[in-house]
């Protein structure tokens, strides 16, 4: 998976809607190879970002779970620690 697509599922506050497009066209970058498609295929990749993004709202709006929500600033300093402990900083 790509580092760079969060975990968007049962954090307080939910994930915002900014957060779900930006996962979306990590994902289409990745899979298409093209961090900017051409004119050629611009159309496509917007159709594929937009039916993603709405694909993922629906499933982060359905899911559940009992586990508490997580907190972003307590995860963050989770993935920070990790990184130094990674890279020695």
């Amino acid at each position: 998976m790509c580092r760079n697509i969060r975990v968007l599922h049962n954090f307080e506050p939910p994930a915002t809607d900014h957060e779900v497009h930006e996962a979306a066209l990590q994902f289409v970058r990745k899979i298409s190879g093209a961090a900017k498609p051409s004119k050629a295929n611009e159309d496509a990749f917007a159709r594929a970002v937009a039916e993603i993004t709405a694909s993922t709202r629906v499933l982060l709006d359905e899911l559940v779970t009992t586990a508490p929500p997580k907190d972003r600033e307590v995860e963050a300093e989770k993935a920070r620690e990790r990184s130094r402990e990674r890279y020695g900083r």
